[in-house]
């Protein structure tokens, strides 16, 4: 054997080596970061859910508006339970599915150094869809209650998932 066939067999290898997939881009990795989300989802809807409670208590916030919800899926024609629990189930699931999605495909391009600084325009920019979609007639200083904890709601929201996704994404490829 020459020095050409070495060499030869030498880049090649090397090649080989470069166009291996990296760690990240495997069936384990997007379960991992999707199981990611969808926790980082559902910690940011429990405390939305514990601004709008207070909302609601203060008058500014009507559970009762998640059956519009139900009602414009079709689920709640499907489903025969209340109209704002399966209402409040598909905003949950929109919470943990729908919404940290976007956040990780888009986080990157959102200001802050850190996800969960970044949360805070990611919320309210989804809050901007929320105030016209479940405002239910409010005036007065009703709703200036609603306008505040509704962007309260989601200010947590948005820091939340990120604090979630700081948090997760920063641990080993185990959590045990």
């Amino acid at each position: 054997m020459d020095d050409s066939e070495t060499q030869g067999s030498v880049e090649m290898e090397i090649e080989a080596d470069e166009v291996a997939e990296p760690d990240f881009d495997n069936l384990v990795g997007i379960v991992t970061d999707g199981l990611i989300g969808a926790v980082g989802g559902l910690v940011g809807t429990a405390v939305m859910t514990a601004v709008l409670l207070v909302a609601a208590t203060l008058g500014g916030f009507e559970f009762a508006s998640f059956s519009d919800l139900a009602e414009l899926t079709g689920a709640g024609a499907v489903l025969p339970w209340d109209a704002a629990a399966v209402g409040y189930v598909i905003f949950l699931l929109g919470g943990m599915v729908t919404w940290p999605l976007l956040f990780a495909s888009i986080g990157s391009y959102l200001p802050g150094e850190e996800f969960a600084i970044k949360g805070l325009p990611y919320g309210f920019v989804l809050w901007t869809g929320f105030a016209p979609a479940f405002y239910e007639g409010y005036t007065g200083a009703v709703l200036v209650v609603y306008l505040v904890m509704t962007l309260l709601g989601h200010l947590a929201y948005g820091f939340s998932l990120g604090s979630v996704f700081d948090y997760l994404s920063s641990r080993p490829s185990t959590l045990v």
